[in-house]
C-alpha cells in the first residue's frame, strides 16, 4: 500500500483570482492561479494571460519547461520553433516542447485571454527580470494608459 501524498491532506477549495496579484507589462497582464510557489504539492503551473491589442510576448523560450497554451478569447498569430507564425483564436491549444522558442501576438482588437501551462512549474519566475515587469497588489487595480 502506498503511503498517503501529503499535499492531498488539504481540504480542496477553490483559487480566487481575487486573492491573487497582477503581474503586468505594456503588453499585457497575467494572473498565476497555481504554481509551486503559491500552492502547496504543486509541481506545475496554471496561469491566466491577457494580451493586449497588437501587442504580445514576443520570441522567447523556456529552457527547463515545456507549455501548453489555450486560447480563451481573441485573435492572435502565434510562433513556434522558428516555423512561420499561424493564427490563433478562441479553442485552439498549442504545444510548446521544452526550450522551444515561440512567441504570441494579438492581431484582433479585443484582449487574446489565453491560459498559459508550464510543466515543470517555475518559468512564470523568469518573468519578473524581463524589462517593464511590474506586479500590482491584492486589492489595487492594475491601470492601463492609452499611448497617443
Amino acid at each position: 500500500m502506498n503511503a498517503p501524498d501529503p499535499s492531498q491532506s488539504q481540504a480542496a477549495a477553490p483559487i480566487d483570482r481575487a486573492a491573487l496579484p497582477t503581474d503586468t507589462f505594456d503588453w499585457g497582464a497575467m494572473k498565476w492561479l497555481v504554481t509551486p510557489s503559491n500552492t502547496p504539492g504543486a509541481k506545475m503551473t496554471l496561469g491566466e494571460v491577457l494580451l493586449m491589442p497588437g501587442k504580445g510576448h514576443t520570441e522567447h523560450h523556456h529552457p527547463d519547461a515545456e507549455e501548453i497554451l489555450y486560447f480563451l478569447s481573441g485573435e492572435g498569430e502565434q510562433t513556434l520553433g522558428g516555423g512561420a507564425p499561424f493564427p490563433v483564436r478562441a479553442g485552439d491549444a498549442v504545444y510548446v516542447p521544452l526550450g522551444a522558442k515561440h512567441s504570441t501576438i494579438n492581431t484582433g482588437w479585443e484582449p487574446l485571454r489565453v491560459i498559459a501551462i508550464y510543466n515543470p512549474g517555475g518559468p512564470e519566475l523568469g518573468l519578473r527580470t524581463l524589462e517593464g515587469f511590474k506586479q500590482t497588489p491584492v486589492g489595487e487595480l492594475a491601470g492601463w494608459a492609452r499611448v497617443k
